[in-house]
């Protein structure tokens, strides 16, 4: 996810900074934008030297102090306090009025933006994967998040190419609230002897673009797991909202769908 943004961004004309932790992560992230590019210049959606433009916008770091910018996006993990702490550590040596934007699927904004200094500058703007393909971009206000911060963040979104859809700081925001049911009912049918291929060819032939088993590995079932887990607490723990224990059992075996090389299906990696 996060290189599918930094891709979109440095498209979109934006001097882009790729940080992440993991040297060898960044180089796959790398790699992963110049093939994404250049398949778009093969299937002649942009030419070489849009590509060239791009790439050369685009920096990739391993190394914290080199994140200066107007505005960040994080896509780390689900973890509300992760999250948080990354955005004060990134405040320590940016300017005042830097914004602070979580890409988070299901986590409270206002819960991350809790314990961030100042909470005003952090704001929803999630991405649906694959980031360069995908056009609904869900922008969320916590509580504390400034008209400013929001009007600014619409605005980026269209910039960038996106359609923003402006949702309360609730469970699931609005994608992943309306997609439990998607996702679990599947899972359900899984559970009762049905497998995975037959579930996801049934819904493709039926409109859906991609089946929900392929979905889930695309995601990351670590990911989808999560959101399902918090929208079914937040929600006071319903029945229908029950998540699927075939799913835990996968995060629990690290077989994540296409970034481990193997989820409900088998993939290259």
């Amino acid at each position: 996810m996060g290189s599918g943004i930094a891709q979109v961004t440095a498209q979109a004309g934006f001097y882009t900074i790729l940080y992440d932790v993991n040297k060898q992560m960044l180089a796959k992230a790398e790699a992963g934008i110049g093939a994404s590019l250049q398949s778009l210049v093969e299937k002649h959606k942009i030419t070489a030297a849009d590509k060239d433009r791009a790439l050369s916008r685009l920096r990739c770091t391993p190394d914290m102090n080199d994140c200066i910018a107007d505005v960040f996006i994080e896509a780390v993990v689900e973890n509300a306090a992760i999250k948080a702490a990354l955005f004060n550590q990134l405040h320590e040596f940016n300017h005042s009025e830097v914004i602070f934007a979580t890409n988070t699927s299901s986590l409270p904004v206002s819960s991350i933006a809790s314990t961030v200094i100042h909470p005003q500058r952090v704001v929803g703007m999630h991405f649906f994967n694959p980031a360069p393909v995908m056009k609904l971009v869900e922008v969320v206000q916590g509580s504390q998040t400034s008209s400013e911060t929001t009007a600014t963040i619409i605005a980026l979104a269209e910039q960038l190419g996106k359609t923003p859809v402006l949702c309360k700081d609730a469970p699931g925001f609005i994608v992943n609230h309306v997609a439990r049911p998607y996702y679990l009912e599947a899972l359900r049918l899984m559970e009762s002897g049905i497998d995975p291929a037959t579930i996801d060819s049934l819904m493709e032939a039926s409109g859906f673009k991609m089946g929900p088993f392929k979905l889930m590995d695309l995601i990351g079932n670590d990911v989808n797991y999560t959101v399902s887990v918090s929208v079914y607490e937040a929600l006071g723990q319903p029945a229908r909202l029950q998540p699927s224990p075939l799913q835990k059992e996968k995060v629990d075996k690290g077989e994540l769908g296409k970034k481990t090389g193997k989820g409900y299906y088998q993939y290259d990696k």
